[in-house]
């Protein structure tokens, strides 16, 4: 066994076990199920999701403008085929871009921002009407003769070969627009990318402050699919789990932005350093078995990811044999060494090697593959390492980290069991964090202790 295995395997082991375990890894926290959680009705959200929309684009917006040197910014989408970023600018609630519509904001000279839509149907607050009726020729003349009147000297468009959520003006459409402007006004435009990564991965104090409630409900259903509420060992499925959460949540009303899945490992099944991941699915819950989940949920426009394990007790068992226990505290160990890396100014691939070098020094088998979190599952930001990517991502892993940005802190650290004869458990663990410039806190507290199937 690598060093610290051997090190942590006995503690755990030790004749002051309780003692040891006594004072889990910092910030860990249980959660038991999703009841305790209020969860608003689609009408009710309304309201709060406008109001965080209004302090935005009232208070976020300018300083990011500012920030990234746009005079003007431009998102022009139509039906069936919207701008990934629409839905973050738009009051709820709106379901499609109606024919086309066009959002233009335009920065002032005392810094605050205009923000004029030229639509056929109005959108209403918080936006005002620049244009509205008539036919397609005479939106496209009112939108140029809005930029000509305006006169900004940097116009940001939505085109960008390395940001998909920044590249959401299509083909037609850009053309559209080149055509319709003047030959000095078409010159003005560039890419609006910066200002978008920015834009959706910073997190207001009004989001931060429900963020925990969203991550919550996430870590509750995992809690209840991982317990004997749903599991019969030698019965349930690992399919059976997973779908238990996608219905839970849709009993919920909480959409889920992928199929939570859901996989097991056991005794005999081989695990290998050099395997990217070591868990079955499409099999049936054994006792011994570890079990894992990867779930996803959007509430209140803010999406979460998250990763859990459980244990199924084996007959005769009354707790998670300390290997096991030992074992999670490697995962948090490498989720410390991740978090203590955070830095602002420090670019993805920066955290990454940092990182891999503390874990290294170690002897720690692990894999980081760290993302952004906010109005999208994978957001734009820092790339923090890919799983199949240990080295260093270009472009998205050369993006600096800034403050208020919010992360799944997601990797996996192998550790060897000698209950298992030698073969490696995976610690597979996605928590939600956010980093407010100085320190990373996990939204709603991480997992330090197994789940346990009885």
């Amino acid at each position: 066994m690598k060093t610290l295995i051997k090190t942590l395997v006995a503690l755990a082991l030790t004749s002051t076990q309780a003692g040891a375990w006594a004072q889990p890894a910092e910030q860990g926290r249980v959660i038991a199920n999703a009841d305790n959680y209020s969860v608003l009705s689609y009408q009710d959200r309304i309201g709060p999701e406008n109001r965080m929309l209004t302090t935005r684009l009232t208070e976020l917006l300018p300083q990011l403008m500012a920030e990234t040197e746009l005079d003007m910014w431009l998102v022009i989408n139509r039906e069936y085929a919207e701008d990934p970023v629409y839905y973050t600018l738009v009051p709820q609630p709106t379901f499609a871009a109606r024919r086309t519509t066009m959002l233009v904001f335009n920065r002032l000279a005392d810094g605050t921002i205009e923000r004029l839509s030229v639509n056929r149907y109005p959108l209403g607050e918080p936006y005002e009407s620049a244009w509205a009726g008539g036919e397609l020729d005479a939106q496209w003349q009112a939108l140029a003769d809005l930029i000509a009147d305006k006169d900004p000297q940097r116009i940001g468009i939505n085109v960008s070969r390395d940001w998909p959520v920044a590249d959401g003006l299509s083909h037609g459409l850009h053309q559209r627009l080149q055509e319709a402007l003047p030959e000095p006004l078409e010159q003005r435009l560039v890419s609006a990318e910066d200002l978008i990564v920015r834009w959706v991965e910073t997190r207001t104090a009004e989001e931060i402050e429900i963020y925990p409630q969203v991550v919550s409900l996430a870590r509750g259903v995992i809690a209840e699919a991982f317990s004997n509420r749903v599991i019969t060992p030698g019965i349930t499925t690992t399919q059976d789990v997973a779908w238990y959460i996608r219905e839970r949540f849709a009993e919920l009303q909480l959409p889920v932005w992928f199929m939570p899945y859901v996989t097991l490992q056991r005794k005999g099944q081989g695990c290998t350093d050099e395997q990217p991941f070591c868990g079955q699915s499409d099999k049936t819950i054994q006792r011994g078995d570890v079990i894992h989940t990867d779930v996803g949920i959007c509430y209140l426009k803010l999406c979460t990811d998250t990763q859990e394990l459980g244990y199924v007790l084996n007959f005769g068992e009354t707790d998670v044999p300390a290997e096991l226990k030992a074992a999670m505290a490697v995962g948090n160990k490498w989720q410390d060494h991740l978090t203590d890396a955070f830095t602002v100014g420090r670019t993805g691939n920066e955290v990454l090697e940092a990182t891999i070098a503390k874990t290294t020094a170690e002897s720690m088998i692990t894999s980081t593959y760290t993302h952004p979190l906010g109005f999208y599952g994978h957001a734009p930001g820092p790339t923090i390492g890919m799983w199949d990517n240990q080295g260093p991502t270009p472009i998205r892993g050369d993006w600096p980290l800034y403050a208020n940005t919010a992360y799944a802190i997601e990797g996996n650290a192998k550790v060897p069991l000698a209950m298992w004869d030698g073969q490696n458990v995976q610690i597979m663990l996605e928590q939600s964090a956010l980093f407010d410039g100085e320190k990373v806190t996990y939204i709603a507290g991480r997992q330090t202790q197994w789940h346990v199937i009885r």
